[in-house]
């Protein structure tokens, strides 16, 4: 009968309806658990804020070209006189390049009335437009505004897929270290158990005079040094698995605890390639990493800091506009009634013209030049982080490539090992041999299994941090 579920969080397997699949209450595989961290991990919930907050200021960036609707209403009396009643209404139409569309309503009256601001008794009614010929035209602060926010948003995609990135490596790690301090807690396990067993034949031998009374010593002092080498073992077992607690929540933000019983996948390793695609069949050869450069400009990195690079060409463009001059105009017709479409009259109109040009232009020129700084700042980054990329694919690759033939080679010298102790035993049960060269053996023996999960770890991880770093989000 199956034990109760022992890690809390598998119990939202039945309420999410998430993973339909049954699982082994006391085994977490690496599938299972990147689920829940990618699911539940406080910090990704936080990086999937950046994106909301990228589609905000692009709403915000929009809001630019929202029309207005404007009302002023003014009004002064006093000693029982009206000195003015002003009324003045308007709707504004921004659009995409330097123009402006404008219909207004203007009544006013009162004794001490500005003679200008004399309109009839009925209002008077404009319907204009104001365009800037020069600075502003064709680029604007409110139409860099928008440009950027909308760069923005493919720049706030990538960094959300860097930090996402990022946590879930490190879930892998300490998932992978977790894994392999289980391995050598096993070994460690299996050899306390042979040097127990061991101990006890060798007492057996020695009361029916088959052994002298040293070897019970050495078969005891054999049996305590595995006794502690297990101990330290199952303590460093403990604290990987509290490390990989850090990766485990809830739904409702709340930590848990990997309980004691828990244990990784054995076959985690053997299935990892389901779960983090295998990238060596690219790099066979130098033509193979040259075909495959080109993808590196989906990299988030990189798409990152193109994004940021188009941004500051738009503020390249904004800083080259403003060395222009301020030459604003606006017309208006006027209208006394706005249901005589009659009343239209090209004689009837308002008309402005605002001009301005700084003489020296430092504060324009300095900014322009600032920019272009920025741009070159970030074409240098560009080439170095490709450059970067390249390289750490080669090296990864390389060193993946070494891993899997170290895999082999410490597999093999574990079976050499593993024969050399049965011969030993075989020789020690049948007096040929003594106790001291069944203890090195076994020694050796050991040694060699835990270099082969050392090397077997350091393979994985390597895999995981190709993947991380040029194949997108796991």
């Amino acid at each position: 009968m199956k034990t109760l579920v022992k890690l809390t969080v598998i119990l939202i397997l039945f309420t999410s309806n998430l993973w339909s699949q049954t699982l082994d209450d006391k085994v977490l595989s690496l599938e299972e658990y990147l689920g829940y961290v990618k699911e539940f991990h406080p910090v990704i919930k936080q990086n999937n804020l950046v994106l909301d907050e990228s589609q905000a200021i692009l709403m915000k960036s929009r809001g630019a070209f929202d029309p207005k609707l404007e009302v002023d209403f003014d009004r002064k009396e006093f000693n029982g006189s009206e000195y003015y009643n002003k009324l003045n209404g308007s709707f504004k139409i921004p659009t995409w390049y330097g123009i402006e569309l404008k219909a207004n309503y203007e009544q006013n009256s009162g004794v001490y009335l500005n003679p200008e601001a004399t309109v009839p008794d009925d209002g008077l009614y404009s319907l204009g437009v104001s365009v800037s010929l020069a600075k502003g035209l064709l680029m604007n602060k409110r139409m860099a505004t928008l440009k950027k926010a909308k760069i923005f948003q493919r720049q706030a995609e990538a960094e959300q897929k860097m930090l996402t990135n990022e946590i879930l490596y490190d879930a892998i790690v300490a998932y992978f270290d977790w894994f392999k301090q289980y391995r050598e807690f096993q070994v460690r396990e299996k050899f306390l158990l042979n040097a127990s067993l061991r101990f006890e034949n060798v007492k057996r031998n020695f009361a029916a005079g088959d052994k002298p009374a040293i070897d019970t010593l050495e078969a005891n002092i054999s049996k305590n040094t595995r006794k502690l080498e297990y101990e330290n073992a199952r303590i460093k077992y403990l604290k990987s698995g509290l490390a990989l607690s850090n990766f485990l929540w809830l739904k409702d933000n709340t930590p848990v605890e990997l309980q004691e019983d828990m244990h990784p996948d054995l076959f985690s390793i053997e299935s990892i390639n389901s779960i983090i695609p295998s990238l060596s069949n690219f790099m066979d050869n130098d033509s193979a990493v040259a075909d495959t450069l080109p993808e590196m400009n989906n990299h988030p990195k990189l798409v990152s800091l193109q994004a940021k690079y188009e941004q500051l060409n738009i503020q390249k463009k904004l800083k080259l506009n403003n060395l222009l001059p301020q030459l604003d105009i606006q017309y208006n017709f006027l209208n006394e009634a706005a249901e005589n479409n009659m009343g239209w009259n090209s004689n009837n109109y308002k008309a402005g013209l605002r001009a301005s040009f700084p003489l020296f232009l430092r504060k324009e020129r300095g900014d322009l030049k600032l920019t272009k700084l920025k741009i070159q700042d970030n074409e240098l980054e560009q080439s170095t982080a490709k450059v970067s990329l390249q390289n750490k694919w080669i090296s990864l690759n390389q060193e993946l490539i070494s891993y899997e033939t170290q895999n082999q080679i410490t597999e093999n010298i574990v079976n050499d090992y593993t024969n050399l102790l049965r011969s030993e035993e075989r020789k020690f049960e049948l007096g040929e041999s003594s106790l001291f060269l069944v203890n090195t053996r076994e020694s050796k023996l050991i040694e060699a299994e835990l270099k082969a999960i050392q090397v077997q770890n350091k393979f994985v991880n390597v895999k995981a941090t190709l993947f991380r770093i040029f194949n997108g989000t796991i």
